[in-house]
């Protein structure tokens, strides 16, 4: 096994970015030859995306959809993450609870955040409330579900041990399901984040008047300004991708590492 400061393991990790950045590099080559190709086309090039990018930028636009999106999405993931986790581990811990909740979730689970946009514009009106009601709606219940099958899979001889340690309840849930559910929870956080990411950019492009959904709608029906289209659409990617590796860091926990294999 490479060490991290063998020239080997350095020039491995080189490659590993090399290579995403060469590909990107190919891929804007062909979008703009073909372009340059079909000049009469709709579909701007890179040059006019960036262009386009410029021009949020200087009317001060760029970072105001950027914020008000992360804006929302950072309430509407947050309270789903407060109140989801610990109370689908209470759930699949007492099976009396989820045999009282479990057909009220199945019935509610399957139904779309954006099946709740009228119901969300009549609580809440247009505005971020809407927006963030949606987001919540969309990332409560596959958070809820993970908490709660991370707990059924829990070793009953990890439970046993805490017991026969004379832990109480609260602390038999504190120190012993919660760091052997972590990972799971780990993964159902990177898995909803990314759906609170798509719920965001969907409900601004009609419960709101500002973010990258906005933007995208806006742009389309303000003269057709596809270059502000496409850049609005390689925000949501590039933002997407970094909000994913935020939430991968968690992976690196003292209290999580034990579960993941070393590679």
């Amino acid at each position: 096994m490479l060490r991290t400061g063998e020239p080997g393991a350095r020039r491995l990790k080189l490659l590993s970015w090399a290579r995403p950045l060469l590909l990107i590099a190919v891929l804007l080559g062909v979008w703009q030859l073909l372009v340059m190709r079909h000049p009469g086309g709709l579909l701007p090039g890179p040059w006019g995306v960036g262009l386009g990018l410029g021009d949020l930028l200087q009317h001060g636009l760029l970072f105001k959809y950027v914020i008000a999106s992360l804006f929302r999405v950072t309430w509407g993931y947050g309270l789903a993450v407060v109140l989801a986790i610990p109370l689908g581990m209470v759930i699949g811990w007492y099976s009396r609870a989820e045999m009282a909740f479990n057909p009220l979730i199945q019935i509610l689970r399957p139904i779309s955040p954006l099946a709740w946009i009228p119901i969300a514009i009549l609580w809440f009106g247009v505005g971020d409330l809407s927006a963030i009601f949606l987001i919540f709606l969309g990332s409560f219940f596959p958070l809820l579900l993970t908490s709660m099958n991370a707990v059924r899979g829990v070793p009953a001889i990890y439970i046993n041990a805490g017991r026969n340690f004379g832990l109480r309840p609260a602390q038999l849930l504190y120190r012993v399901l919660y760091p052997a559910t972590l990972p799971q929870i780990i993964v159902g956080l990177r898995i909803t984040l990314g759906v609170a990411w798509l719920v965001v950019v969907a409900a601004e492009m009609i419960a709101v008047n500002s973010g990258l959904g906005f933007l995208i709608v806006d742009a389309r029906n303000a003269g057709n300004r596809y270059d502000l289209v496409i850049a609005g659409i390689l925000l949501i990617g590039i933002i997407g991708l970094l909000l994913d590796q935020g939430i991968r860091s968690l992976e690196r926990l003292g209290l999580a590492r034990w579960s993941y294999l070393e590679k």
